[in-house]
């Protein structure tokens, strides 16, 4: 249901914002757990990606580090599992 939330800061190129909404996706799936939610939790469910989603994002930005940037791993989607 869940794959690994990895580390968004840091790395060149930077973090998107589809990766960030990916990670939030993946936390509100984690803390509720729904892979998708009913409708009567939809909107709620929705809510709260959007609100993990921004303060992610704020939280990213506003990161500081001396330390180089990361490079990404290549990922192949193919080999991922479910």
């Amino acid at each position: 249901m869940c794959r690994s939330i990895r580390p968004l800061f840091n790395f060149d190129p930077p973090t998107t914002e589809e990766e960030i909404r990916a990670a939030a996706l993946q936390f509100v799936r984690k803390i509720s757990g729904f892979t998708k939610p009913s409708r009567a939790n939809e909107t709620a469910f929705l809510a709260a990606v959007d609100e993990i989603t921004d303060a992610s994002a704020r939280l990213v930005r506003s990161l500081d580090t001396k330390a180089p940037p990361r490079k990404r791993e290549p990922r192949n989607p193919s080999s991922s599992s479910a």
